[in-house]
């Protein structure tokens, strides 16, 4: 085999074996599209007590994940769905507060993504229902003369633990993303 053709036979292992490296993290990025949201701090919640207007508020999830409530205190929400959380609360108010609690969350404000990298202006932007990547590039001003328009790094965090997958600008995002736009070398 002559020189040229191994030195290509290997580029192209190289780049196949390049692309399986993402391959679990893209599964698992696709696979939480689709999972049920879960709170995490920056979210702004509503919660109704239904017959106790001194209980309806909107709440903020802190930086520890948890709401500060009238009567009950904190309660953690942190990785909880809404309908999970709304069965905490009603526990919680139904030891010697309300007798029989209905309670209703829901979001009023998902927490912000961001937007790094080679953008006309990089930064914190609050989240849109249906939004893509290539929504949130527009959001961020477009891409910079220097940046890559063939997709995106996602960062998200799954089970705990954060994930970067490279993705096409038709990529549905959560709240919460980290969207990178690399730069590009031509």
């Amino acid at each position: 085999m002559s020189k040229n053709r191994m030195l290509a036979a290997l580029a192209l292992a190289a780049f196949a074996l390049g692309g399986c490296a993402n391959a679990p993290y893209d599964a698992q990025m696709r696979a939480s599209i689709d999972a049920p949201y879960r709170l995490a701090s920056g979210d702004r919640l509503r919660v109704i007590v239904f017959g106790q207007d001194n209980l309806t508020n909107s709440f903020n999830v802190d930086g520890a994940g948890n709401i500060s409530m009238p009567l009950i205190g904190l309660v953690p929400a942190q990785g909880l769905t809404t309908s999970e959380l709304s069965g905490a609360i009603a526990a919680r108010l139904r030891t010697g507060y309300v007798r029989d609690p209905k309670v209703s969350v829901e979001v009023e404000a998902f927490r912000p993504f961001f937007v790094l990298g080679e953008v006309n202006t990089s930064g914190q932007y609050p989240f849109v229902n249906g939004m893509t990547a290539q929504t949130a590039v527009a959001i961020a001003g477009g891409f910079s003369p220097r940046g890559y328009q063939g997709g995106v790094d996602v960062t998200r965090v799954i089970n705990g633990r954060p994930m970067t997958a490279s993705e096409p600008l038709t990529f549905p995002l959560r709240p919460g993303d980290t969207i990178t736009v690399r730069e590009r070398f031509f």
